[in-house]
């Protein structure tokens, strides 16, 4: 489900966004409220932001005549990638407020064989960036 970014935030998150998805490499993006963890915008290519399961759903969907199944699956997937990134960000704060009281959770860089995941923390949301991981 896809909320509103209000208080003039939404023309930040649009230019921000713009600039991102012009990098080389960056496949999509996904911003979420960091207080909800509700999916405020995405960009890119939406499909890299879903789980093996609901790719796998996706893909037997889109076999069947329903293009709106295909559809529903993509979406959820979306919705449990969010949710993903959300748990991840607040056990990752959890645990440097247990390392220091006094410090705080900036910035998350994930990296796998394929993608790199950087999640920039804000006050009001998390914005999340998948790319391509450089060849080393």
């Amino acid at each position: 489900m896809m909320a509103d970014v209000t208080n003039g935030n939404s023309a930040i998150l649009d230019e921000k966004l713009s600039r991102l998805s012009k990098k080389p490499g960056v496949k999509a993006s996904i911003v979420i409220d960091r207080s909800s963890g509700s999916i405020l915008k995405t960009s890119g290519d939406v499909s890299v932001l879903g789980t093996t399961q609901s790719r796998t759903a996706s893909t037997a969907a889109s076999f069947s005549n329903e293009p709106a199944a295909a559809e529903e699956s993509t979406s959820k997937g979306i919705d449990d990638f969010a949710a993903m990134i959300w748990k991840f960000v607040n056990n990752s704060g959890e645990m440097v407020e247990e390392m220091d009281k006094d410090d705080e959770l900036r910035l998350l860089r994930l990296r796998t064989k394929k993608h790199e995941i950087v999640i920039v923390l804000d006050p009001k949301y998390l914005l999340t960036v998948i790319h391509d991981t450089p060849a080393s």
